[in-house]
């Protein structure tokens, strides 16, 4: 898997310098798993705007997720995902944004959405969105490792599809 991820990783960083693009993420349910790993990489400074980690439903409203979405969807959802993003890549003015936003455990699942339920959703300044829901299962290292690998994943699959800038 550490292979895969490597490989996944140094695509991503070979379109982003290339295209020049800046990334920035909204994380909650990996803590900023994915900013690590990216900040991780030498020369990371060239292509990673920066992270916020979103995790509570406050901190959320304070960073544009409006209250009412929250109260209707719920902090792990589509709707909370998709301002995450939106927020986020307007806040840090980056190129393009990931947010990740969902039940880790061991905790905190229901049966509408049981532990491992992910939503990501990505946006970039070309009007460009995409999102996607998981379920992982796991522990709670193991669920946060899957979807940190697969934000990625969904990073590196949006930023190929977009024309050299």
């Amino acid at each position: 898997m550490l292979i895969n991820l490597e490989k996944i990783l140094n695509n991503l960083v070979k379109i982003l310098v290339e295209k020049n693009l800046k990334l920035s993420l909204c994380e909650s349910c990996t803590g900023g798993l994915i900013s690590k790993i990216c900040t991780d990489l030498d020369g990371s400074s060239q292509w990673f705007s920066g992270s916020i980690v979103s995790y509570s439903n406050e901190f959320k409203q304070i960073i544009g997720v409006k209250k009412t979405v929250l109260e209707k969807f719920g902090a792990v959802s589509q709707d909370t995902a998709d301002e995450m993003s939106a927020s986020t890549l307007k806040l840090t003015k980056a190129d393009i944004c990931l947010s990740i936003t969902g039940i880790a455990g061991p905790n905190g699942g229901s049966k509408e959405k049981p532990v491992g339920t992910v939503y990501f959703s990505y946006i970039d300044k070309f009007g460009f969105k995409a999102k996607e829901k998981c379920f992982f299962s796991g522990t709670r290292n193991e669920i946060r490792n899957l979807a940190a690998r697969k934000g990625i994943q969904i990073i590196l699959d949006c930023v190929a599809d977009i024309k050299s800038q």
